[in-house]
C-alpha cells in the first residue's frame, strides 16, 4: 500500500492530507492560533477541587478551566509537584532526576483533596483539546513522545507495545533500554522500535532528554499559567507517528516548511530523505492530487461506497449513527444473504475510512444490512477490526447485536473534522438557502448514468445547465470521454439555459424522461 502525505500551507493554517493508494484517509489541520494541542505541557495552578467528581479544575489559560480527574494524576504526582516547586524557586538545577528523591505514590483509590490543594502549582499535559463548550482534558502524568520511545518522568517502568508480538524481540528491546535508560525515567517502547539498533534508540532518548531539560529551564520564574513545552508541529508529529516504509512521497507547497520536514525526515530516516518534495506549480496542490474533489464527495450526509452502495451518517449530541444501504448495486451474488455480506464488507471499509477522515469520536452505532448466518456476522466483525487496525485513536468494537448493529467507541482528543459540502443557492434570494456542491451533483449524474446503462438503455441524452454541460465536455480526457471508455456508449449532452444550476434530466432516444 502506497502512502502519500500532502501538505498545504497558508498564512493562517497548514493542512495535511494522508492518501493511501490515492484515496484520502486522514485530514488534519494546524491553526496558528491553536494554543492547546494534544501533547502540550503547561505550568498551571489548581483553581478548585470538586470532591463530588473526585477531580480538580485547573487554570491553563483557556476561557474554561481544564478538567483533571484523580485517575489522571498518576501515582507520582507528589514527586512531580515537589520537583516543580524546587525548580521554580531555583533550589534544584540538576534536571536529570539522578539525585532527586521520589515521594511516595498516592493511593489509586484515594480522593482529590488528599493529593491537591487550591492554588498549588502543577505541571500538566493536554490529552484532549477543547471541544464544544468544554475546556481541555489534562493529565499530570507527563509523557514525551519520540520516534521509537516515549519518555515518562518520575517512573522506572519499562513498557512495550502490544503490537510487537515476538517475545524474543520484546526481551531484546527491554535489555537495550535498560542499558541506556536514565534513572528516574520510565520508557514506553513504540511499535516502530521493532528491529532497531541500540544507537538509534539512544539517539531518540537523547533528543527527548534535551526536550525535558529545555522544558525544565522554562519553569523558573514562569508565569502561571503558561506553556512550557510544545508538541512538535503537526507535520513532524504526523510523520513521527505514521512514517513507515509504505510512504512513497511527501509533497509540500511551502519552501520553509519543506526544509523543516526534509531535515526531520533526514534525522529519523536518512534513506527516505529524497521522498520529501517541494511542490512548485500554479495549480493548487490539493487540486493537483484530487483532494478537493474527494473532500467534497466524502463529507456530506450521504457518502458513496463501492459498487453503488452508500452510507448515511447522522450526528447527534450523544452519538453518531451510520446506516448502510445497498443502493443501486447490480446483484451478481447467488442469494440475498451473499449480497448483504458483500455490501456490508464494502461498507465496513468505508466506515473505517470515514471515522479516521472525520476524526469521529465517542459512541458510533453502525446499522449494517441484516445477515442470518452467524459465520457471515463474524466475518464482517473481523473485517471491520482489520480495517480499523491502522487507526491510531484508541477504539473498541463490539460484535454485531441481534439487530445487526455494531457499536464502536473511539477516543476523541480533538474537535471532529466537519467540512460543509453544501453551497449558497445562487438562484434563491433567501439567506441560508443551500444546495449541494456541483462536484457532488456530477458524481450523482455518473452514478445514475451507470444505473441506466445497466438497464440496457441506449442513445441516452443528458439535459443539464450550460455550466455543468461545459464541465462534463471540456478538456481531455473529459468526464464524457471517461464515460465512453467505461460504458462503451457515447452520451449526448444538451445544454439547457432554462435549467437551474444543478437541475438535470436523462432522456431516451424518443425524448422520454428516464
Amino acid at each position: 500500500m502506497n502512502s502519500e502525505l500532502i501538505i498545504r500551507s497558508s498564512s493562517q493554517q497548514v493542512d495535511f492530507a494522508l492518501l493511501k493508494d490515492g484515496r484520502l484517509t486522514e485530514l488534519h489541520k494546524e491553526e496558528e492560533n491553536n494554543k492547546f494541542s494534544v501533547g502540550d505541557v503547561f505550568i498551571a495552578k489548581i483553581r478548585k477541587t470538586v470532591p463530588g467528581l473526585n477531580a480538580a479544575f485547573v487554570n491553563v489559560g483557556y476561557e474554561k478551566d481544564a478538567f483533571l480527574h484523580y485517575h489522571d494524576l498518576g501515582p507520582k504526582i507528589l514527586s512531580s509537584m515537589a520537583f516543580v516547586k524546587r525548580v521554580s524557586t531555583g533550589k534544584l538545577r540538576d534536571f536529570s532526576l539522578k539525585e532527586f528523591p521520589l515521594e511516595k505514590e498516592i493511593d489509586k483509590n484515594g480522593t482529590i483533596n488528599s493529593a491537591l490543594k487550591t492554588n498549588q502549582s502543577i505541571l500538566v499535559q493536554i490529552v484532549k483539546e477543547p471541544i464544544s463548550t468544554k475546556g481541555p482534558r489534562i493529565s499530570s502524568e507527563l509523557s514525551l513522545a519520540g520516534r521509537y520511545i516515549v519518555l515518562v518522568p518520575f517512573s522506572d517502568r519499562i513498557s512495550i507495545s502490544q503490537k510487537i508480538e515476538s517475545n524474543e524481540e520484546k526481551e531484546r528491546l527491554k535489555r537495550l533500554i535498560l542499558s541506556i535508560k536514565p534513572k528516574g525515567f520510565g520508557v514506553i517502547i513504540r511499535t516502530v522500535a521493532e528491529g532497531k539498533k541500540v544507537a538509534e534508540l539512544d539517539q531518540d532518548l537523547e533528543n527527548l532528554m534535551d526536550r525535558w531539560t529545555a522544558m525544565c529551564k522554562k519553569l523558573r520564574g514562569a508565569h502561571h499559567p503558561s506553556k512550557v513545552l510544545s508538541e512538535l508541529n503537526k507535520g513532524a508529529s504526523i510523520i513521527r507517528d505514521m512514517f513507515n516504509d509504505s510512504f512513497s512521497a511527501i509533497h509540500i507547497d511551502d519552501e520553509t516548511l519543506y526544509l523543516q520536514i526534509k531535515d526531520y525526515v533526514q534525522a529519523i530516516a536518512p534513506k527516505k530523505e529524497n521522498i520529501v518534495k517541494f511542490y512548485d506549480s500554479k495549480v493548487p496542490i490539493y487540486e493537483k492530487f484530487g483532494i478537493e474533489r474527494q473532500i467534497k464527495t466524502s463529507f456530506g450526509k450521504t457518502v458513496s461506497a463501492a459498487k453503488g452502495s452508500y452510507l448515511v451518517i447522522e450526528h447527534t449530541e450523544a452519538l453518531h449513527v451510520i446506516d448502510v444501504n445497498s443502493g443501486n448495486r447490480s446483484n451478481k451474488s447467488n442469494t440475498q444473504e451473499d449480497t448483504a455480506l458483500e455490501v456490508n464488507l464494502l461498507a465496513a471499509s468505508e466506515v473505517a475510512r470515514q471515522l479516521r477522515l472525520r476524526d469521529m469520536g465517542g459512541i458510533i452505532v453502525v446499522d449494517f444490512i441484516d445477515m442470518a448466518k452467524a459465520e457471515h456476522r463474524k466475518k464482517l466483525y473481523n473485517h471491520l477490526r482489520d480495517e480499523m487496525s491502522e487507526d491510531k485513536a484508541k477504539h473498541k468494537i463490539l460484535p454485531p447485536s441481534k439487530f445487526g448493529l455494531i457499536q464502536i467507541t473511539r477516543q476523541r482528543v480533538r474537535p471532529e473534522v466537519n467540512i460543509k459540502t453544501r453551497e449558497e443557492n445562487p438562484n434563491s434570494p433567501v439567506v441560508g438557502d443551500e444546495i449541494e456542491a456541483p462536484i457532488v451533483v456530477v458524481q450523482k449524474i455518473s452514478e445514475e448514468l451507470k444505473k441506466l446503462i445497466n438497464k440496457d438503455y441506449k442513445r441516452i441524452t443528458l439535459n443539464t445547465h450550460p455550466f455543468i454541460a461545459a464541465f462534463l465536455t471540456k478538456g481531455f480526457p473529459s468526464v464524457r470521454t471517461n464515460w465512453f471508455m467505461e460504458h462503451k456508449q457515447w452520451i449526448r449532452i444538451q445544454p439547457r439555459d432554462a435549467y437551474t444550476y444543478l437541475e438535470y434530466h436523462f432522456q431516451d432516444q424518443n425524448g422520454n424522461d428516464l
